[in-house]
């Protein structure tokens, strides 16, 4: 963790030594010490916590607080009557009441597949069908959150009954293999346009606009989830809200005022005490100890720590996992997390906030809402834990990226294998060097200050270091402009997924007027 902080005597430092890409790395004689339990800090050797008698049960904790898209998709269509020697429909396949039915249900069946493959959640409504103006009305006005017009006929003014501003609107059009719709010909001069050439319609944009392809349907869907669960999210804030930087002064500000985050601060005067309590409930501390057992002797992991801080680590987490239950959020960061909590916890933030993440948290160190906005929108859009990372200077088409929190479930799912460590720049507590998987495909968001314009790439990891620097740490090949992301990375902190899902960041950033300058290769629209 390489931000500079007043609170703390470290900082940012970069004495790379060799790469060793080999997951078996062999300890030099320091952690040969930890391993054998001689480490001391400030002099005085670390006692094993001790807490008889047996375990207390782990309290329920709540489901996380994810809130489903809520789609309402419409067909909109006309029944065209014959008149002898002339013009009497428009084009388009769907001219029937039985071709209507027949498509409604096709849509129906097709958003069905589509919802059952998203990796966020979608509560998609009934598909309504409407040639009236009064009841595309009625429709609009409904309780979703997002509406899909499949603008197979109508008149425009059928289609602006649909849209309203303060909603989310999209249009899904057939070409191939139909039956082809009306507005796939007419939906930018007649529609966006209003047959002039600047754009006219509240609510709608040419990327709204959909033809044939479910998953570019899907990637907008995404982005939209992913913005209702962002705006307005609850995180508790120890040690308060900041921002890296003289840049990342206003980051509070910008993260209260566009994304309307909810920042609750919870003060270290606060912390403390609470931490205290736990530390002192035997019952608990005998439940984290066997927690800390098990998880170390997961396949995967080895320990290069005492195994104390380990301990200490679990107990943390709880003592975080309660804040957050008692705000009813899921959302959770550590400021001065490179001083100030140490001291308090006699362990470090780095492994729960990595425990956290791996069970559904949003847990993020240093408090940096520069960055911390984009691993929300990030997280909710993609289904799966984020890396919020330090990263180097782009050369030779490769970035390495790294920091002390990192998720093991990057997947959501499998955990990659680990050596715990200490907190590098400390030498100090536990935290995990996740060794991510070679050829993954990555996403890789780089907010700027001002939070005007994004830089994203997508690229690939080929490499898991072990050089002096944050634990976690991946190599990762650009797959586009490297010089281009050279010359425009702005900020400082990062954000990583696995998968690549810049597309759904775009579409995303772009309704709350932010610009994602996407570096990697060009993609279809």
């Amino acid at each position: 963790m390489n931000a500079p902080n007043p609170h703390s005597p470290c900082a940012c430092c970069a004495c790379a030594s060799g790469h060793d890409h080999h997951p078996l790395v062999r300890l030099d004689r320091r952690n040969f010490l930890i391993n054998a339990g001689v480490l001391t800090i400030g002099g005085l050797a670390l006692t094993s916590l001790d807490a008889g008698g047996a375990a207390a049960p782990a309290p329920p904790r709540p489901p996380r607080w994810r809130k489903a898209l809520r789609v309402q998709p419409v067909l909109t269509y006309d029944v065209p009557q014959r008149r002898e020697a002339t013009s009497w429909r428009n084009w388009g396949g769907v001219q029937t009441e039985e071709q209507a039915k027949a498509e409604q249900e096709r849509i129906a069946r097709e958003l069905r597949q589509m919802a059952a493959a998203a990796e966020c959640q979608l509560d998609i409504l009934p598909v309504a069908a409407t040639r009236k103006i009064e009841e595309a009305a009625n429709i609009a006005k409904g309780d979703h959150d997002a509406l899909v017009i499949f603008a197979a006929g109508g008149g425009g003014k059928l289609l602006e009954a649909l849209t309203l501003p303060e909603k989310w609107n999209l249009m899904f059009l057939r070409h191939i293999p139909g039956p082809v719709y009306l507005w796939y010909e007419i939906v930018h001069p007649r529609f966006l346009r209003k047959t002039v050439d600047e754009y006219g319609q509240p609510g709608f944009a040419p990327e709204d606009v959909v033809v044939d392809r479910y998953e570019a349907l899907l990637t907008r869907l995404r982005a939209l989830h992913g913005l209702k669960n962002t705006l307005g999210k609850k995180i508790i804030c120890i040690g308060g809200a900041s921002g890296w930087g003289k840049g990342g002064a206003k980051a509070p500000e910008i993260a209260k005022n566009l994304w309307k985050l909810d920042l609750v601060d919870c003060p270290y005067k606060e912390l403390a005490p609470r931490l205290e309590r736990s530390f002192a409930d035997a019952a608990l501390v005998k439940r984290c100890q066997e927690d800390a057992r098990r998880y170390l002797k997961q396949s995967g992991i080895t320990l290069h720590t005492r195994r104390e801080f380990v301990e200490r680590a679990f107990v943390l987490r709880e003592a975080m996992v309660d804040l957050m239950d008692e705000a009813k959020t899921d959302a959770i960061t550590v400021n001065h997390c490179m001083g100030t909590i140490m001291g308090i916890s006699k362990t470090t933030a780095c492994l729960p906030l990595s425990l956290m993440n791996d069970d559904g948290y949003l847990a993020f160190c240093e408090s940096d809402f520069v960055v911390i906005p984009s691993g929300i929108l990030l997280h909710y859009i993609c289904g799966k834990p984020v890396f919020l990372n330090d990263p180097t200077y782009p050369h030779d088409q490769v970035v390495t990226l790294a920091h002390c929190t990192a998720p093991r479930k990057m997947d959501g799912r499998k955990a990659e294998r680990a050596k715990i460590l200490t907190h590098f720049e400390s030498d100090y507590g536990a935290a995990p060097k996740v060794e991510m998987r070679l050829g993954q495909v990555c996403t890789n968001l780089v907010p700027d200050f001002a939070c005007k314009k994004w830089v994203g790439f997508a690229g690939t990891i080929v490499g898991n270091p072990f050089l002096d620097i944050c634990r976690s740490q991946i190599d990762v090949k650009v797959n586009g402009d490297a010089l281009a992301l050279m010359q425009e990375m702005k900020g400082f902190h990062w954000m990583m997924s696995y998968g690549n899902y810049l597309a759904d960041c775009a579409y995303a950033l772009n309704k709350l007027g932010v610009e994602l300058l996407d570096v990697s290769a060009p993609k279809p629209a």
